[in-house]
């Protein structure tokens, strides 16, 4: 009788990686979007891309899916599986923010803790601690959440190349808010870097809410990628509602912040009926006193109400994170500081307190309440000026038009690439033609030359022609056809000051007994004596002395003295905002007020026609006035601050050619003021070209103190290009220090190398990014195709009364303002109704 044989049992298959992936998320109940999983076949194709979807519709599964599905394909056997010895460096996640980087890694864990996948995920910023940053040295995680600055510092150390090398993916979050950046230019000088080790290297970016998706994904993937390069729309037009808290009364003669804070009480009734809300604002110094307001309004909201800017420790942003995640916090006040990428799904309202100056900050901000791809997101609108709620409908059109902001792209800035060439330099060498070729692989430096590329060398290897003389200067090295950086004291001052963010010195808010509350500029605190009392993460302070680059303070009752000021809050208009404001005055215009804010404001426009005009969309409005200050003459473009500020210049230098006259002048998003004590030949002017594009570039040189200014640029530029340092971490150079030490150096150049591109390029960025020049051609274009109004109101009419009380700010006090401004409003307002 043969031998009984028992059958083995068949070996079980292992689940195929799509149905693990099914399997997390029924989890959590979710069911995985169509462009979701068209992410996830493209990266296993070995394509590259750019997903763009809402705010809240799952971008982050998107991508992050795809190096876990080949990875489970690659390793199917789980036998295999070793967490006490994770893969290599797989994925490198970059954000924009640090602080962003550990609810981005919580995000990340989720997945991986449900696979149990053998993987080591691990964050490398500015905030992580050394112990960490030390063992990274040795090894790198699989997965590793960082930023550009971080990335661009690994490259300088060579052992880590190798692992550098066997990156499979990048994945780069929030791309529109590096695009058009100098930290987008070094994040893609980064990205050749690691292509150049890794040719096969896949590269995905995450964006929302952006209008040149083109142009954005050929700025992430350079010009030779391996593989395709797809991008992939995702949920557009996600559920939003946007609403405008309207005061009880319109002002028909508005200015600017006349509404603020009393508009509270309707806020703090908002609050009252939601579970968790963000109150954005558009300056820190608005959201101290936002929420010093909001907690005298509901003092019973003190320990459930917090404010989060980026001025504030780290310590007091994370409890804040924290509570927002747990849903304990009713409210935070806050900046663009929780614009991006946190999740916090139990936010069920956004407040904007002022406009956000474009359609699509709008949006993302909407975006960040009902955080979920079904969830609807909730906007309250809180206008600061009542011409604000032209704002908010002109945004409301541009969003359902789908005419997003484009981010408009910077061409080769020397100053980031020279940096960039040292990095590669500390990072074991590079042959001239070998880098030049992968920088050229980049959009941002397609254009370079062979002159441009050879100045950079010799700018970081003997300081250019005007610095051959100091060896300090000379950063690199030259070793037959190697270029390497051979002293250690260059190497560690330059891994110290890696980076393209430059602001002005700061320091450290302490109080007595040693508690951190955040930073403050040094030129407010320069103006402060010990005793003054401030406004600071929430809290009312006093100075007490400022000794070793921190300010100490001790808690203070009473009132303040002032609220801290940092510099760049002023958002300009954009100029997809721009035109959709200029069609919502065309309805006006035309008798058509549609939505409740423009009907808010109908007793305004009826003024305004009465008196003047109501411009429309071919028309530039022109206002003659003569009050007790002089002739004032206004004009409305609609083309945002930064642009009127150049015009108004230019045109004061035009009229001042045909007749000698001296002006005093104000712009804001809306117009320019220009005042004069003698009558102001507009007309004139008109017929001899004020509007004309023809010599511009000279005009506006010769109207602006344009040598200040590029001197104020270059100091940015010398920091980046590492002419001038801040300093060893325990003794950092005073703000006073470095500017003496940029102006210097401009200008040494500006009389002996008036060619140095460094120098060239201060004064390009000048004209491109603080006078915005193309779109000053574009507005003066414009205007020559419109109609001319020229008007004499009686009164100030509502559109030019901001205006006239930005020039008082100039010469009235704070403490008389509004009582001259109410004076004012009495006077037109009797005028208005008399009439």
């Amino acid at each position: 009788m043969p031998d009984t044989i028992t059958p083995k049992s068949p070996r079980a298959r292992p689940p195929k990686p799509r149905h693990e992936v099914q399997r997390f998320f029924d989890a959590l109940g979710w069911k995985a979007f169509r462009f979701q999983r068209s992410t996830w076949r493209s990266y296993l194709d070995g394509s590259s891309g750019l997903v763009h979807s809402a705010t809240g519709t799952g971008k982050t599964l998107a991508v992050w899916m795809g190096p876990i599905l080949k990875w489970l394909k690659d390793n199917p056997d789980r036998q295999k599986w070793n967490p006490k010895r994770p893969p290599p460096l797989k994925v490198i996640w970059i954000t924009p923010q640090r602080a962003l980087a550990g609810d981005t890694e919580q995000s990340l864990r989720a997945p991986l803790d449900f696979l149990n996948l053998p993987w080591r995920l691990e964050s490398r910023t500015s905030d992580s601690k050394a112990s960490a940053k030390a063992r990274q040295l040795k090894k790198l995680p699989t997965a590793l959440v960082t930023t550009p600055e971080s990335l661009s510092l690994m490259l300088t150390h060579q052992n880590l190349l190798e692992q550098l090398a066997g990156v499979e993916a990048v994945i780069v979050d929030e791309w529109h808010e590096l695009l058009g950046t100098k930290r987008g230019i070094q994040t893609e000088l980064a990205l050749s870097r690691l292509r150049k080790l890794n040719p096969q290297l896949r590269t995905w970016g995450v964006s929302a809410t952006l209008g040149n998706l083109e142009e954005a994904r050929d700025a992430l993937v350079g010009r030779q990628p391996a593989g395709e390069v797809r991008i992939i729309e995702g949920y557009k037009n996600k559920k939003t509602k946007l609403e405008s808290i309207i005061p009880a009364k319109i002002e028909s003669f508005p200015w600017s912040g006349h509404i603020g804070t009393k508009m509270v009480p309707q806020v703090a009734e908002r609050l009252e009926h939601v579970h968790s809300a963000l109150v954005f604002a558009n300056t820190r110094s608005q959201t101290e006193i936002w929420y010093q307001h909001l907690l005298k309004q509901r003092p019973d909201w003190a320990g459930k109400i917090a404010l989060h800017h980026g001025s504030l420790d780290r310590s007091v942003r994370s409890w804040v994170e924290s509570g927002l995640r747990a849903g304990s916090l009713r409210a935070v006040v806050c900046t663009s500081s929780l614009d991006l990428g946190v999740d916090f799904t139990a936010v069920d309202l956004v407040v904007q307190i002022g406009s956000p100056k474009g359609a699509a900050r709008l949006l993302q901000r909407a975006g960040r309440s009902g955080h979920q791809p079904d969830a609807t997101s909730r906007l309250a609108f809180v206008p600061t000026n009542a011409l604000e709620l032209i704002e908010l409908a002109a945004a409301q059109d541009a969003i359902r038009a789908g005419r997003l902001e484009s981010r408009p792209l910077l061409g080769k800035p020397l100053d980031v690439l020279a940096q960039h060439v040292v990095t590669v330099a500390i990072g074991g060498g590079f042959t001239s033609q070998e880098l030049l070729n992968e920088v050229r692989s980049t959009l941002a430096y397609q254009s370079l030359t062979d002159d441009e590329w050879q100045w950079v060398l010799d700018f970081v290897v003997q300081g250019g022609s005007s610095l051959t003389a100091y060896p300090e200067y000379h950063r690199v090295k030259v070793n037959g056809d190697t270029y390497q950086v051979t002293e250690r004291r260059t190497a560690s001052m330059h891994r110290m000051n890696i980076g393209t963010i430059v602001s002005d010195a700061s320091m450290q808010v302490k109080y007595m007994k040693g508690a951190t509350l955040g930073r403050v500029e040094e030129y407010f605190l320069s103006r402060l004596n010990p005793g003054d009392k401030f406004l600071f993460a929430g809290k009312l302070v006093q100075l007490v002395r400022v000794q070793d680059n921190a300010a100490y303070v001790r808690r203070a009752k009473g009132t303040p003295d002032t609220v801290p000021r940092w510099m760049g809050g002023r958002m300009p208009l954009s100029s997809e905002l721009s035109d959709a404001l200029r069609n919502k005055l065309q309805e006006a215009a035309d008798g058509k007020l549609i939505g409740r804010e423009m009907k808010a404001l109908k007793r305004l426009f009826q003024i305004q026609e009465r008196w003047s005009a109501i411009p429309g969309q071919n028309e530039l409005l022109i206002e003659r006035i003569q009050t007790k200050g002089g002739h004032q003459l206004f004009v409305f473009p609609f083309e945002g601050r930064l642009v009127h500020e150049g015009l108004a210049a230019l045109w004061a230098y035009r009229i001042s050619r045909l007749q000698k006259i001296t002006f005093t002048m104000a712009c804001n998003d809306y117009g320019v003021v220009l005042q004069s004590p003698q009558p102001i030949p507009i007309d004139e002017a008109i017929r001899s070209g004020l509007f004309s594009t023809d010599d511009l570039l000279p005009d506006i040189l010769a109207s602006l103190n344009s040598t200040e200014m590029a001197k104020r640029q270059f100091r940015q530029i010398a920091r980046v290009a590492g002419l001038v340092h801040p300093g060893y971490p325990n003794s950092r150079k005073s703000n006073k220090n470095l500017q003496a030490s940029s102006n210097l150096f401009f200008d040494v150049f500006a009389q002996y190398d008036p060619e140095n591109l460094l120098l060239l390029q201060s004064r390009r960025e000048v004209l491109e990014q603080q006078l915005e020049t193309s779109r000053m051609v574009s507005a003066l274009e414009r205007i020559g195709r419109s109609r001319i109004v020229v008007t004499d109101p009686p009164k100030v009419t509502p559109l030019a009364f901001p205006l006239l009380v930005d020039k008082l700010r100039e010469r009235v006090s704070s403490e008389s303002l509004e009582d001259r401004i109410a004076r004012l409003q009495a006077q037109c307002e009797k005028a208005a109704l008399k009439d």
